[in-house]
């Protein structure tokens, strides 16, 4: 029997959703292949999250709490996860492909002296390690990938797996941790972030994205309206970033965030191949667009062709009147 082990990212004093995600599927291989599935917590107050995560069945969870832990730092993260590491002696390590991750997967498979595959979309095991499917050239090409050795690491994007709950009686343990300040190279001087309470799209069941259809006030107005109705995320395509018109922090696609919400709505949005990778993902793609040879009707499950001006104002009376 081997371990599979499975970080749990904390941010804004929140579980990340596709850390429980990847969990979820880690349990369920290690279920269906005679493995346990473990996971580790790393937080200022890592304690506050272990009932949650046993909901979806580790068998251990393993918790390091530390100060240093109250905003992500590369050097204490990585000594905290050898820790764990050396702990569980386990065979895979996965992880949900946020930022955070991807800073420290590279010097941790180093020092582990790992086999790693990054941002895959989809693993299983095989009898020598993973085999991966991972998106690539703008997500219009799945390249299969293999990983062999003693020890592998993985990150899968976010919404590539359902949550699946199954409560556990799980074993909790907590590793001692400590990191003397010289051992830090960099410090963290400040964090900056939007300015309001925007949804953070990367976590957001519902989005809409508004495109360049939408750069006047007018169509701004009906986008945030729309959203507030969903109680959704608010994205932008390329176009309306770079005009100025909508923050940086909101653009979608192969230069911006890659999101997988429960429910995307598309708004004068062409669909560009750039766009479509941050967004395929996606469970259900709704599209508003007045060209109907417009390429983002080619991945869309439901699409409207028509004036965005004339289609979301009733739109939105009528999602208001099922809301009441």
């Amino acid at each position: 029997m081997s371990t599979l082990l499975t970080h749990i990212v904390i941010s804004d004093g929140k579980i990340k959703r596709s850390s429980l995600e990847v969990l979820s599927h880690v349990r369920q291989l290690a279920e269906s292949h005679g493995h346990q599935a473990e996971a580790v917590i790393i937080d200022e107050k890592a304690s506050d999250y272990v009932d949650e995560v046993k909901k979806y069945g580790p068998s251990t969870i393993y918790t390091i709490e530390d100060p240093v832990f109250k905003n992500h730092q590369n050097r204490p993260l990585i000594k905290a996860l050898n820790k764990v590491i050396e702990k569980a002696a386990p065979y895979l390590i996965a992880f949900a492909s946020t930022e955070s991750t991807k800073d420290i997967l590279g010097a941790l498979a180093a020092s582990q002296d790992a086999a790693v595959l990054s941002d895959v979309s989809e693993f299983e095991l095989t009898d020598n390690g993973i085999q991966a499917k991972r998106p690539v050239m703008a997500a219009k090409i799945l390249s299969d990938n293999q990983a062999e050795g003693d020890k592998i690491l993985v990150s899968v994007r976010s919404g590539s797996y359902d949550l699946n709950e199954a409560d556990s009686e799980a074993e909790v343990i907590d590793i001692d941790f400590s990191i003397d300040d010289n051992e830090i190279k960099a410090s963290l001087r400040e964090i900056i972030g939007t300015s309001d309470d925007k949804i953070d799209l990367s976590e957001a069941q519902t989005i809409v994205a508004a495109g360049r259809g939408t750069k006047d006030e007018e169509g701004q107005a009906l986008i945030e309206e729309l959203a507030s109705v969903l109680n959704a995320g608010i994205g932008a395509s390329r176009a309306l970033t770079e005009a100025g018109i909508m923050d940086p922090s909101l653009q979608i696609g192969q230069t911006g965030k890659v999101v997988s919400p429960q429910l995307y709505i598309a708004v004068g949005i062409s669909g560009a191949i750039q766009h479509v990778a941050g967004m395929s993902n996606s469970k259900v793609i709704v599209a508003i667009n007045k060209d109907p040879d417009a390429p983002i009707f080619d991945i869309a499950d439901y699409g409207i062709v028509g004036d965005l001006y004339k289609v979301l104002p009733p739109f939105i009376e009528e999602l208001k009147k099922i809301k009441n």
